[in-house]
């Protein structure tokens, strides 16, 4: 008996991508179809999409049993999309990419390669895009230089999420329970041998990047206070380096008082308690924020809820059939 294929996963959220469904799906099932020694699954997790987003899902699960989709209760985010759809897949392999086509499938036969070659993790290293602003460039290397910087767990810059697990490697990211998640570091942490294959990403063919300022100031929290007490380290040698200054106009003022030149002024004192006082609300900050975060993690509330899964009966008046 000819033993069973290899199963390999796709896993991409959506979030309002109506535009650009429809393309992704067909270039992605082109690629999956030209591995023909591998069964393959499409795991679509719909983020709260407000437009057609999941309708055109439905559809495309209606006409191919190898789709399936997930809907979130709610918008929860990239990083949890993605947790939900890692928390759904079954396979020997999984790929975690998105659904905008900036992420090209066409990588996936090489990605597929080296694991084979015994590789249990493969992420694909985003070099340039082509259409990012210069501003753009700058903040993405900021950004990896200083979760570097201040981290034990090394990022490779460029390498987002657009990776594949081996079973090994998915299995024991599914066992990483925190709240706050960052993937890509995540993904470095678990410490399976990795490789990387380099790639540049196009234009996006439609719709605009979800990823705006403020969601990319939340990235870069969870990157930095998930993986590293560094920031606490820093406030208290900043409150050493404010108690030395202090220890040494200490010694000014004394000098000048015993050579009588001492002029009384507020100018000092001002400085004094400006200093002192923003060294201290910067500490309580960084306490805070790792604060939040415990918080968050005991009250040991679900990652995300799902409205609508695979197995679920399709609601009266809607375009969805069951899967085969």
């Amino acid at each position: 008996m000819d033993a069973p294929r290899q199963r390999l996963c796709v896993v991409t959220p959506c979030f309002n991508e109506a535009e650009v469904i429809g393309p992704f799906y067909s270039e992605l099932k082109a690629v999956l179809q030209s591995l023909a020694d591998l069964e393959h699954q499409i795991l679509f997790i719909d983020d709260g999409s407000t437009d057609g987003t999941l309708d055109q899902l439905n559809a495309l699960a209606a006409r191919d049993p190898a789709v399936r989709v997930y809907a979130l209760s709610r918008n929860f985010g990239h990083q949890i999309a993605l947790t939900a759809g890692l928390d759904a897949a079954d396979a020997d392999a999984v790929v975690m990419m998105d659904s905008d086509l900036q992420h090209p499938p066409s990588l996936i036969p090489e990605m597929v390669r080296l694991w084979r070659q015994g590789n249990d993790v493969v992420s694909a290293v985003r070099r340039t895009t082509a259409d990012a602003s210069p501003l753009k460039s700058l903040s993405s290397s900021l950004f990896y230089g200083l979760v570097n910087r201040l981290s034990d767990t090394r990022i490779v810059p460029g390498a987002a999420d657009f990776c594949l697990l081996s079973r090994r490697a998915h299995a024991a990211l599914c066992q990483l329970p925190e709240r706050h998640r960052f993937l890509r570091g995540m993904v470095s942490w678990i410490g399976y041998p990795r490789t990387f294959v380099e790639f540049t990403a196009p234009p996006r063919a439609a719709g605009q990047s979800k990823y705006t300022l403020a969601r990319m100031m939340k990235l870069a929290l969870n990157a930095t206070f998930s993986f590293s007490i560094v920031p606490l380290r820093l406030a208290a040698q900043l409150g050493l380096l404010a108690v030395f200054l202090s220890l040494v106009h200490l010694v000014f003022i004394l000098i000048a008082w015993f050579r009588e030149t001492l002029v009384p002024g507020w100018a000092t004192i001002v400085f004094l308690v400006t200093f002192l006082g923003g060294v201290q609300l910067v500490f309580i900050g960084v306490l805070g924020e790792y604060l939040a975060r415990i918080f968050e993690e005991v009250k040991q509330r679900p990652l995300y809820l799902l409205k609508q899964s695979p197995t679920d009966p399709p609601r009266p008046g809607s375009s969805r059939e069951p899967n085969a």
